[in-house]
């Protein structure tokens, strides 16, 4: 089987669309979770819109996911160490984009508070199974907030790691790693 010489534009439109919502998740996130009482108004706003685009994030990661087990993307241009490392950034930025939004939406299915959830304003969204009935939910909620945090800073990081060696491959090795996502961007020149 032949693989594409560039992703389709389901992909690439996938890609940019998680990429643009991690980006403003992480922001309000970061944000939001500094406010103090004197801004609940807008704290619980942002929280709600928060909680919209976590789950946007996660049913657009399954869609991502369905889309890249069909159909073949384009080979790695890397080779030795460097393959296997964008293959392993790839598989854990897959893994996270699920992970994240699961792991928010148990810690808001666990909190004490048990606020609802309406995606948008007019989607009611359920709290997860089981969770809203422990004994502990303080606890609970504690310990989700900062798996949740915690995998948020190191998507962040890892986020820039893959978007630096994508810089890379374009500016440094002149390869078309990056031309591949971003349609309108022109092919690196190669040196004489």
């Amino acid at each position: 089987m032949t693989r594409p010489r560039t992703y389709n534009k389901v992909a690439i439109l996938l890609h940019w669309l998680i990429a643009g919502c991690f980006v403003g998740l992480f922001c309000v996130g970061f944000y939001m979770a500094r406010l103090g009482d004197d801004a609940l108004s807008l704290k619980f706003t942002l929280y709600q819109w928060h909680k919209s685009f976590g789950i946007t994030v996660l049913l657009l990661a399954v869609i991502r996911l369905a889309w890249r087990f069909t159909h073949t993307p384009p080979a790695i241009l890397a080779s030795g160490w460097q393959a296997y490392a964008a293959k392993a950034a790839h598989g854990a930025l897959y893994t996270l984009t699920l992970l994240i939004p699961l792991v928010g939406w148990a810690m808001v299915s666990a909190s004490p508070w048990n606020i609802p959830t309406v995606l948008f304003g007019f989607i009611p969204w359920p709290h997860l199974p089981l969770l809203p009935d422990l004994a502990d939910k303080r606890a609970a909620e504690d310990v989700l907030k900062l798996v949740h945090m915690s995998l948020a800073y190191g998507t962040a990081f890892l986020v820039l790691a893959h978007a630096g060696a994508a810089f890379h491959h374009h500016f440094r090795l002149r390869d078309n790693t990056l031309v591949r996502v971003v349609p309108f961007l022109q092919e690196p020149p190669h040196d004489p």
